[in-house]
């Protein structure tokens, strides 16, 4: 990397510590920056400078908004009554490109993890509970992941709102379409089995 001048190997090395952005792929992504026009490298610039300077949380749901509240907690033809929670704000994106879901969403922004140091204080488990006590939900959808993070996330999450009269479900989780039982591992089928439903 010794061949590039020094302000090509700082853009290169800025882009590595982008997560999933190896050098290898940070190199080709500032030769193509190099190779932009003033025009279109201006753009980029300033769509990162914007998002910095204007991207929030929302106040109510904490996905990522350009206003205090973001557009689906102020769209009034979504059913407020269902609340879908969910780790990151792009697991709420692939929610709503499924075009599954007509609620709202609380974001936690991670899950517990005790060997990270990842707590419930950590999380916008708190906020949670405040929105459900305020009343007017009448379901929580637990949409975390179905990892060892995430189904712990789901159990304490279950806990703390099991004094509310609402109601509690968990995403199904199992077979993917097309899949081959033969190369899913247990803990998928074994989760498969038990989310069943009759035909």
């Amino acid at each position: 990397m010794y061949h590039y001048p020094p302000s090509v190997r700082n853009l290169i090395s800025a882009l590595s510590r982008l997560p999933g952005i190896g050098e290898k792929t940070a190199e080709r992504l500032a030769v193509h920056i190099i190779q932009m026009s003033d025009v279109e490298a201006g753009r980029l610039a300033e769509s990162i400078t914007a998002v910095k300077r204007r991207v929030r949380s929302c106040r109510l749901c904490h996905a990522l908004s350009d206003e205090e509240i973001c557009g689906i907690c102020a769209d009034a033809a979504r059913d407020a009554t269902r609340l879908c929670v969910v780790e990151q704000p792009a697991d709420m994106a692939s929610i709503e490109k499924s075009a599954s879901f007509n609620g709202r969403y609380h974001i936690l922004n991670g899950a517990l993890s005790p060997m990270d140091g990842i707590g419930p204080d950590a999380l916008e488990i708190e906020d949670l509970v405040r929105r459900v006590a305020a009343g007017g939900i009448e379901e929580v959808i637990l949409a975390t992941g179905t990892g060892l993070e995430g189904e712990a996330t789901a159990s304490y999450i279950a806990e703390q709102l099991k004094p509310f009269s609402v109601r509690l479900t968990r995403i199904a989780a199992g077979v993917p379409i097309g899949g081959d039982l033969k190369y899913v591992d247990q803990v998928t089928l074994k989760r498969a089995l038990e989310t069943r439903r009759d035909l």
